[in-house]
């Protein structure tokens, strides 16, 4: 038991009264009392116009303060005191804080309040009432539009000296449109948003044909539509919840995997989760990064602005596969969320559990009573005018009359009565002419009130015919959606998808699998990597851009070295090079990077090849522009990104760097006076590091090295030279081209002078250019467009031709197989008779 006292002291003659009651029943008295007060005052929406009481009472006072869209805006705390204290007698929090959400675009998927000001963000509160102002927003004015002609019941405020609509008029379904969120006492509402135009739709066709199914009206409406757009995974929950108000969905963020930065990859988020921000993301991420639950991820930037809107940029590290890390990213991170539908609202005073056609059907009904409402007070409203219109015409009719008995009469309430009986009129209508002033009884104002009095003769027959045919009436209420949806609808931001109930992280790797590569380098200095299984030369293919210059094996998670002009060695990852797609065409390297990006040059330093790293294979082999060569012991340093694998000399530098694949190869020097020389690379003994070779070609005093490589001698090759003069600016002649077949070419003991492989016509002097290499020979300009190469000399020393296009670059086609067929046997007599040729050198 407890004791119950006045709150106020008792008087001195009154003595004091304790009432004994029962704790249990006032606890549920007042329990009782305060659950019925928080789901009818605050909680849930009324299905009708979807609003609780506070967005109620918001939305009816700025229309009662003329707070139209085509006003200017007000300080929000004017609103929320006129709020309160009219309308709303709770704290001022209460009732800014539903002002703001109605304002946000983010949570609203139609706002109905035009916010100006900070009125937050997903992630961040809005600033106080006193900083921001507020007006009704443009679709706000279909909520309250004709509540002044008795569509809807008013009842008295908490004080009983202003009056306040029960329900808003409503002139779209917005429990739908905009969603509702709320928690009462033993229950709970959560509706998602939806597009205008296609709630619209389902409920006009509800309305054609009130027996619709569940299946037809989904037709129209086939999921919520979210003011954050996003992806929605998982129809079936959401049919659930249609059909039995309550059901679940994923929600997505809306990703692309995108090349962020030259050398890297990133996934790019333009949408997330309804009610999710980017900086809870964000977080989150930073702390699964630190806790090391979350790999693969090197960066993250948030570039969001007004004008681009939401951009999160994750930057992936390189080895890891993007798919893979994004579906980490849906499990452990707010990229995606379930939303639980729970369609709660107020059916006649009860909640009750709607699924999508009670809900339309609800809405459908309450605006059909607005329009039938509002007809029946248009109609009576233009009947009292018409009544004033005819007895302002029998008083024009009979004017001087009229003015007789004004003028004989005492008073107006003699004159009132006496037209009342000399010209059979109503109270009304005597009152109405007695308060006519004079200028209004001209010939003029006779013809307007006769077209008056058709024109509401026609409309009170209009409204008489809606409200005496139900399914004319329907037509009007239909009619009316179809425009608004036309003025108000937007296009669907949210993207629906089944649900596969298959995770992409189990059949994509997290990390890119060590596969065999090949790593790729183009004359134009691109760089690149395709799967070992990916064509690269072949007889009678062509590429579409550029030529092949070096191409070594490796991994796709190992790395390679670029051999720069000054003997240095430079290490790149492999993972850090763009990947070619396979394709049935051969392959081009206009996918590839620049070089440049990967490494960093001095003045006057260039890139001559690529090396494998691999410390199992025979190493690199090198010459210099003064004819020195040397093989290097491939043990490379494994802690340093850069390393010398030659001493050069003052003024010598590096020609032409290979990956040697075998000791059976040949090594190839050519020399601007068109000498060339072969020997096989197992003559070239492998020094280490520091060592600054040995000698590989004799040359003249004058002469310098214009190509060293590798070539295999059991393979079909050519050999390319091109003649110029040295005295000629450089891209200026197209010089004499020549083409010979390697084999013509006898092979000599290394640091021998070679022999001559192109005889200089008038005003040539010296090799422009050279190359050795596996047939087809391919050559491209500077900016890597193909130049067709003249046809294939027997001379092994003739002149060249005369070439139409100057070449900047020859080498291997990109095309389809590396090996191409063995030499016929019929050359073996000629390759032994220009070995003996080779001997009287």
């Amino acid at each position: 038991m407890a004791r119950r006292t006045t709150s106020s002291p008792p008087p001195e003659d009154f003595e004091e009264r304790i009432i004994d009651i029962d704790v249990s029943a006032e606890m549920r008295t007042s329990f009782l009392e305060y659950a019925y007060s928080v789901i009818y005052q605050r909680a849930l929406p009324d299905a009708r116009d979807g609003l609780k009481p506070v967005q109620r009472r918001i939305l009816y006072s700025m229309s009662e303060m003329g707070l139209r869209p085509d006003r200017g805006h007000v300080k929000s705390s004017r609103v929320v005191g006129d709020v309160m204290g009219k309308l709303h007698p709770h704290g001022d929090g209460a009732i800014y804080d539903a002002l703001v959400r109605m304002a946000q675009p983010f949570s609203m998927r139609l706002p109905l309040v035009d916010g100006h000001g900070n009125f937050g963000s997903p992630d961040d509160a809005p600033a106080a009432m006193r900083y921001t102002e507020a007006r009704l927003a443009t679709a706000a004015t279909l909520m309250v539009q004709s509540i002044d002609e008795e569509t809807v019941d008013f009842k008295p405020n908490y004080d009983g000296q202003e009056t306040e609509p029960t329900v808003m008029p409503s002139a779209f379904p917005n429990l739908l449109v905009n969603g509702a969120t709320g928690i009462a006492v033993g229950m709970a509402t959560n509706m998602a948003p939806h597009n205008l135009v296609e709630v619209i739709a389902a409920a006009r066709h509800l309305i054609k044909k009130p027996h619709a199914t569940l299946d037809e009206l989904m037709r129209f409406v086939p999921g919520p539509d979210l003011p954050t757009g996003g992806i929605v995974i998982g129809l079936e929950g959401i049919r659930d919840a249609y059909e039995r108000g309550r059901g679940t969905f994923r929600m997505r963020a809306k990703c692309a995997i995108e090349q962020v930065t030259p050398r890297r990859k990133g996934i790019v988020v333009t949408e997330l989760p309804f009610n999710v921000g980017p900086e809870r993301v964000v977080t989150k991420i930073k702390e699964l990064v630190t806790a090391k639950k979350l790999q693969g991820i090197s960066d993250l930037k948030d570039l969001t602005d007004r004008h681009k809107g939401l951009r999160l940029v994750i930057e992936i590290k390189t080895g890891f596969n993007p798919e893979a890390v994004l579906e980490e990213l849906y499990r452990l991170t707010p990229m995606e969320e379930t939303f639980g539908i729970n369609n709660v609202a107020l059916v006649d005073g009860q909640p009750r559990t709607l699924g999508l056609k009670e809900l339309l059907q609800v809405y459908v009904d309450h605006r059909i009573d607005v329009v039938r409402r509002r007809s029946t007070y248009r109609r009576r409203k233009r009947e009292e005018r018409l009544h004033l219109v005819d007895g302002l015409v029998i008083a024009l009719l009979n004017i001087d009359e009229v003015i007789q008995v004004i003028r004989s009469s005492d008073d107006s309430a003699q004159a009132r009565s006496r037209l009342m009986q000399v010209f059979e009129l109503s109270e009304i209508q005597a009152a109405y002419i007695l308060d006519t002033p004079l200028r209004r009884l001209t010939k003029y104002d006779k013809l307007e009130l006769e077209r008056e009095r058709q024109t509401l003769q026609d409309e009170i027959a209009e409204l008489t015919s809606i409200l005496s045919s139900e399914e004319k009436l329907r037509k009007v209420v239909s009619a009316e959606l179809a425009e608004v949806a036309k003025s108000y609808g937007t296009p669907r931001r949210t993207v629906l998808l089944e649900s596969s109930g298959a995770s992409l992280s189990a059949a994509v790797p997290l990390e890119v699998a060590d596969d065999p590569c090949r790593v790729l380098l183009s004359s134009t200095g691109l760089l690149a990597r395709t799967s070992d299984a990916e064509p690269l030369a072949g007889e009678g293919e062509r590429s579409n851009h550029d030529v092949l210059v070096s191409a070594v094996h490796s991994t796709v998670r190992g790395e390679v070295g670029v051999v720069t002009s000054r003997g240095r060695v430079i290490r790149v990852s492999v993972l850090d090079l763009p990947a070619l797609p396979p394709s049935a065409s051969p392959p081009s390297l206009s996918g590839g990077h620049p070089v440049s990006e990967y490494v960093q040059l001095d003045a006057g330093e260039s890139v001559v090849g690529l090396g494998s790293l691999d410390p199992s294979g025979p190493g690199l082999a090198l010459g210099t522009r003064h004819g020195v060569v040397k093989r290097v012991v491939p043990e490379y340093p494994v802690n340093r990104d850069e390393f010398e694998v030659i001493g050069l000399k003052d003024g010598d530098e590096v020609v032409g760097a290979v990956e040697l694949t075998s000791e059976d190869h040949d090594l190839v020097f050519i020399s601007s006076d068109a000498q060339m020389l072969r020997f096989p690379a197992s003559s070239v003994r492998p020094q280490g590091r520091p060592a600054g070779g040995m000698a590989g070609i004799r040359l003249d005093p004058a002469a310098t090295v214009v190509f060293f490589g590798a070539v295999d001698p059991n393979r079909e090759a050519r050999v390319v030279t091109v003649a110029g003069s040295t005295t000629a600016l450089p891209g200026t002649q197209t010089g004499g081209g020549k083409v010979s077949d390697y084999a013509e070419i006898p092979a000599k003991g290394r640091a021998t002078g070679g022999v001559r492989v192109q005889r200089f016509l008038k005003g040539e002097d010296a090799l422009l250019l050279a190359w050795a290499g596996p047939a087809p020979a391919r050559a491209v300009s500077a900016t890597g467009k193909p130049v067709p190469l003249p046809e294939e000399l027997g001379r092994r020393d003739g002149s060249g031709v005369r070439l139409t296009n100057t070449i900047g670059a020859v080498g291997g086609a990109i095309g389809t197989d590396p090996r191409p067929a063995a030499r016929p046997a019929q050359q073996e007599p000629q390759d032994q008779e220009q070995q003996q040729e080779a001997e009287l050198f």
